[in-house]
Parts: C-alpha cells; sequence; structure tokens
C-alpha cells in the first residue's frame, strides 16, 4: 500500500474542501485535499448552486422571449426548446469551473487525489481509489492535522420511494430527460421552488406540496407571502399545509402518469416525476469518525468548537458536516478562518453577517434579522421600505415587483436585517452585508451617495425611510 505524509490534509473537495486547501497553499502549508467524486467542486458545483442556477437563467430567457419581449417591441415567432442543447449549456459551465479548481490547485502546489477518504485513526486516511485516480491502489496518508469538509446529501423521507428516475431528489430534477407534464415537488424551501421554477417556465404543471403552513419558513415572513403571490401568478400551484403520506412510482395501464402521491386528509395526486426537496444532511457517514473518536450530534453533525476543531485535537471540520446554514459561501469563509486560525492568524466567523439568496424570479435575498426574529427576542426596530414601482432602473427593466425593507435598531439605528424581493436581488444584498459586517446604522447608508439609476438606489430610499425621510415613496 502506498504511504504519503503532508502537513494538513482535507477531506471532500467542495467548497469548504477546496478553499481551504488553497488557502493553505498560500499560507505555505503542505496540503492535499481527497476527493470521491472525479471533479472537485462538490455538490455546489457539480450538482447544486452551479447547474441549477444556469439551467434557471435559460428557462427564465425562454419565457422572457415568450411573454415577455413583445413590450419591448421586439417581435419573435416560433419559439422552441431544445432541451438537450440546454443541458450541453449547463454541463459546460461545470466542466470549466471544476477544470479551473484543478487548475488553481497545480499552479498553488494542492496535492489532489481521487477517491474515497477514511479515518483509521487520530493522524491517518485510508483512500480507496475513485476511478479519477492515476492507479488502482489503496494509499494510507498521514498528517500533522486533519480536516474534515465531506459537506451534505438531500435528505431522505422513508415513506418516498426515490427510484432516481421517476421520483429523485435535486441532482436528478437537474438532468429531467424530457419536461414532465406534471411534477411534484416536495418541500417549499428555496431548493424546490427553484427547480420547480425551471421546470414550470418549460412547460410543466407544477404542484409544491409544504407541510407548513407557509413557503420557505427561514424567510422575513413578508418577503415569503410577496414571493408566494409572485409564484402562483407565475403558475404554480402551492399547497401549504399539506403532509406527504407516500409516494411511490406506481404505473396503471394507458396512464401516462406512473408516480402517485398519498395526502393526508386529501386526494392523491398522478404525476410524472416527483422531486423531493427537504433540505439536506451530512454526508458523514462511513468517514471514520468512530475510529479517530470524533463525536457527532443526534443529527450526524460533526461537533466543533470556536477554532473549528472536533472531539480530537488537530482534526478540524468546517461547511455542512457542522450544521447552521448549509451554504456554500458560508462554507467557504469558515474554511478560510479555520486555515487561518491554524497559521495562527486572528480571523473571525461572524454569523449574524451571512447572506442567503433564492434564485428564483424574482430573487430574494437576505442578511440578519426577520422582523419575527426582532419581536421574538423583544428587539425594538424602526422600518424602512422601498417598493421598486418608484425606482426607475426597475421600471427601464420592466420589473417592479418587489422591494427593499432595511431593519434598524431603535435605540442605536444599527442595522440589524435587509430583506430584499425583485430583480438581481442577490447582487443587491452584498451592499448591506458589507454595511453590517462594519456596524453601519441605516443613517450610515442614507448618507452613502448611490448611482442613479440603479437598482441599488432602492436600498437607499429604504435606509432614508427608516427615518421617515424617503424622498421618492409617499
Amino acid at each position: 500500500m502506498k504511504t504519503a505524509r503532508h502537513e494538513l490534509v482535507i477531506v471532500g473537495g467542495g467548497p469548504a474542501g477546496y478553499v481551504a486547501a488553497i488557502r493553505a497553499a498560500q499560507l505555505g502549508i503542505d496540503v492535499a485535499c481527497i476527493e470521491d467524486d472525479p471533479k472537485f467542486g462538490g455538490t455546489c458545483v457539480r450538482v447544486g448552486c452551479i447547474p441549477s442556477k444556469a439551467l434557471l437563467e435559460s428557462s427564465h430567457l425562454y419565457e422572457e422571449a415568450q411573454h415577455k419581449f413583445a413590450d419591448h417591441g421586439l417581435k419573435v415567432g416560433g419559439i422552441e426548446l431544445d432541451l438537450d442543447v440546454m443541458m450541453k449549456r449547463k454541463e459546460s459551465i461545470v466542466d470549466a469551473l471544476t477544470g479551473g479548481i484543478d487548475m488553481l490547485f497545480q499552479r498553488k502546489g494542492v496535492t489532489a487525489y481521487h477517491g474515497r477518504g477514511r479515518l483509521r485513526d487520530v493522524d491517518t486516511i485510508e483512500i480507496t481509489p475513485s476511478k479519477a485516480a492515476k492507479d488502482g491502489q489503496p494509499e494510507l496518508i498521514t498528517a500533522d492535522q486533519i480536516m474534515l469538509c465531506p459537506g451534505s446529501v438531500p435528505a431522505q423521507l422513508p415513506m418516498v420511494e426515490e427510484d432516481n428516475d421517476r421520483i429523485g431528489n435535486s441532482t436528478t430534477a437537474l438532468s429531467f430527460p424530457d419536461v414532465p407534464e406534471v411534477l411534484v415537488v416536495i418541500g417549499g424551501g428555496y431548493i424546490g421552488l427553484e427547480l420547480g421554477s425551471v421546470w414550470n417556465r418549460l412547460g410543466s404543471q407544477v404542484i409544491v406540496l409544504e407541510a407548513f403552513d407557509r413557503i420557505m419558513p427561514g424567510l422575513d415572513k413578508e418577503m415569503a407571502n410577496l414571493a408566494h403571490r409572485s409564484f402562483k401568478k407565475q403558475g404554480l400551484d402551492i399547497r401549504t399545509s399539506t403532509m406527504v403520506a407516500s409516494a411511490k412510482v406506481d404505473p396503471k395501464p394507458g396512464d401516462k402518469k406512473p408516480c402517485v402521491i398519498e395526502i393526508k386528509d386529501g386526494d392523491p395526486i398522478r404525476c410524472d416525476r416527483v422531486l423531493l426537496a427537504t433540505g439536506r444532511s451530512p454526508a458523514t457517514k462511513d468517514l471514520g469518525l468512530e475510529a479517530a473518536g470524533v463525536k457527532t450530534d443526534q443529527r450526524g453533525f460533526i461537533q466543533v468548537n470556536h477554532q473549528f476543531e472536533t472531539s480530537v485535537p488537530g482534526i478540524y471540520a468546517t461547511g455542512d458536516c457542522i450544521g447552521g446554514a448549509m451554504l456554500a459561501h458560508k462554507a467557504m469563509e469558515e474554511a478560510v478562518v479555520c486555515v487561518e486560525k491554524m497559521a495562527g492568524i486572528g480571523a473571525e466567523m461572524n454569523y449574524e453577517v451571512i447572506p442567503a439568496i433564492v434564485y428564483t424570479h424574482p430573487e430574494i435575498a437576505m442578511v440578519g434579522k426577520t422582523e419575527e426574529e426582532l419581536k421574538e427576542a423583544g428587539i425594538e426596530y424602526n422600518k424602512g421600505v422601498c417598493p421598486l414601482g418608484a425606482n426607475g432602473r426597475a421600471r427601464t427593466l420592466g420589473d417592479i415587483d418587489g422591494r427593499v425593507k432595511i431593519l434598524a435598531d431603535a435605540a442605536t439605528d444599527r442595522v440589524l436585517g435587509v430583506h430584499i424581493i425583485g430583480p438581481r436581488a442577490g447582487d443587491m444584498i452584498a451592499e448591506a452585508a458589507a454595511a453590517m459586517e462594519f456596524g453601519a446604522s441605516s443613517e450610515d447608508i442614507a448618507r452613502t451617495c448611490h448611482a442613479h439609476p440603479t437598482l441599488s438606489e432602492a436600498v437607499h430610499e429604504a435606509a432614508l425611510a427608516v427615518d421617515d425621510r424617503a424622498i421618492h415613496t409617499a
């Protein structure tokens, strides 16, 4: 069996893993990164954030061409969907980004291993080679320090019988071979709504089943309600307070809809395909955690301290596997902070300022506290709102459904939360995150000159509205 040694070995090549490896190499650390998949990038790049956004963009353009171009005086006819080309475009984007990680590893001096990494003890990892490995021999890698970044996997429900074809998770829904006539999405979170939007735009009848009484339960309630109304206008059939009893493939003779979903206290639904989108679970099984003595909680999340160190000294963990917001940018930031702490740099992670985005249309973005969280905590706050109908740039885009909301501490005026629904909300939220990171007040944003005409002026106007001095809104 081949052996090797490195100062730092990272298990997992997703956002946390590959970013940690690059940052460690920048700091002069002899670092290796182990990834089971032939491509580095993890779920986000390969079968998550990036491919879903590619399909969201393509399907949005398809819908715009069909229904909105005429508003701009553009007369087009014979618009046809070529799903194969759309899927190839998605794959080409993924290939470019994963190839970019390979190039960065080579240039930075990161040693890459393709295989399944498993802890053998506190400083040894056994690698079972994957198809992308140069040879088929297992390897033993020893390390001074180990970072676990295995990521997460789609959550499963025992009553939903997945076959990864007709009934599957988000990975399956990224590569349907044709447009389903009827698609049922189990789960009204961001994954279900994003992918549901894709197939709705491409021609599917999409039914979203959500057990809670509202979609996107973690979102600010006002924004979630606005989004719900917008999605219904687009044709999504959203059914809240709906419990799924079972879902399975059970074809009937002559019926083109082979899937059946049984609803508690409701009529069954037959459909072409089912997307199970009820969250994600930590991918911590078969990592050898027990062999090394690494502790997890009851849900399988690895327990860490403020240094990201596990119950075993010298073994660290970051990203989805430690819980919290399962977001790629949160994982990347944790990875950098963890590596810098290892190197003696005084880095810190600010969990109060992690933006979150839903890439539907309209986009939804938030950072900080929701109104519901502030009320529950008994924090007095002031609110400023700017509807996008008052924004000149939104008018020129022909996209005025949405608003910006800023929540500021009533005593100090410090910004506590910012919520945006509308075009390019995901880009606009960056200003709010930067302001909050520096402890800005709504007055600071209001006193900052914003270019005209831009969507970001709505952030400026909302900040003015906190003190009841908005210029362009009543």
